[in-house]
């Protein structure tokens, strides 16, 4: 059967349809409505416009946040929190669904024909908005655990803070010093402040190349050196692959890699770190994914 996939965005609501072989067969993107009855709507609309281009689909959803085990309700979405999404879809499109983080959905897509295709174990980490990450080993997502929590690097502390780190930026989780907050979008900006005494876009940093930009970047790849050494540390992935808007930062590639030996603990670092195959695209075509093994 086809696999089709939705991600459910704050600003867009996209659905692909893929054939056994991974080629796309139909995607369209829609705004995301407001309203929470609205985007089960929307999401059912594109469901059977897909179907009626396509033929009969299997269902996989994409989403920011997670089910929260001890309630089963959404948890850290916001416009989705405390509501029961998965049986919402499921009641409008009559059928059984399959639902994952986004990030999950990440690390789906680019293990399987992406990136971290090959590797035994992916590590796909999101740098956009917000910061987490999903995990697959052997084909697999990693097991959901009791608290759901899989792949939240992004609220752990900075590891390794200096004294103008701590505490750190206050976290919309109640925290401060969260990761997510040095190494989102404002993360960057942040680090630019810091280097100038000036503020600028994560855009604008991105794309200059000037003495005061140069300095931000190498401010935020130290932070995200330190961060992804701790995740080499515990995990000790085969790859890791980084998707969202700051993933597209070529230069990264080049500044991280020469930092990680600083903080893992071994007498080398051979783990690859690569951008995402498929873009902005691996969300929806790993959440195509979640029907894949059965």
């Amino acid at each position: 059967m086809l696999r089709m996939g939705i991600d459910l965005g704050g600003t867009k609501i996209e659905g692909v349809v893929l054939d056994a072989g991974g080629a796309e067969l139909f995607r369209r993107r829609v705004p995301t409505p407001s309203h929470y009855d609205d985007r089960i709507n929307a999401i059912a609309a594109l469901v059977t416009e897909a179907e009626a281009a396509t033929g009969l689909c299997t269902v996989g959803v994409g989403t920011p946040g997670s089910i929260s085990p001890h309630t089963t309700f959404m948890q850290n979405a916001e416009g989705l929190e405390g509501r029961p999404l998965r049986e919402d879809i499921a009641a409008a499109l009559r059928r059984e669904i399959r639902m994952a983080n986004d990030a999950d959905c990440l690390a789906l897509s680019e293990a399987s024909d992406g990136a971290g295709a090959g590797h035994d174990v992916v590590f796909a980490a999101i740098l956009g908005t917000g910061v987490g990450a999903g995990i697959v080993a052997h084909g697999r997502l990693l097991h959901r655990g009791p608290n759901a929590t899989h792949g939240e690097w992004g609220h752990n502390p900075l590891p390794a803070p200096d004294d103008a780190e701590r505490p750190g930026p206050a976290c919309y989780c109640g925290r401060r010093g969260c990761t997510e907050t040095f190494l989102n979008g404002r993360g960057l900006a942040l680090a630019y402040r810091e280097a100038t005494g000036e503020d600028a876009s994560p855009e604008d940093i991105a794309r200059g190349d000037s003495p005061a930009r140069i300095a931000a970047l190498e401010r935020y790849a130290l932070r995200l050196a330190k961060s992804l050494a701790t995740v080499i540390n515990i995990l000790d992935p085969d790859v890791i692959v980084l998707g969202g808007g700051l993933s597209n930062i070529d230069r990264l590639y080049d500044l991280v890699p020469p930092l990680l030996p600083r903080f893992v603990f071994s007498d080398g670092v051979k783990t690859p770190m690569v951008k995402a195959r498929h873009g902005d695209a691996s969300g929806v075509r790993g959440a195509a994914r979640l029907w894949d093994r059965g």
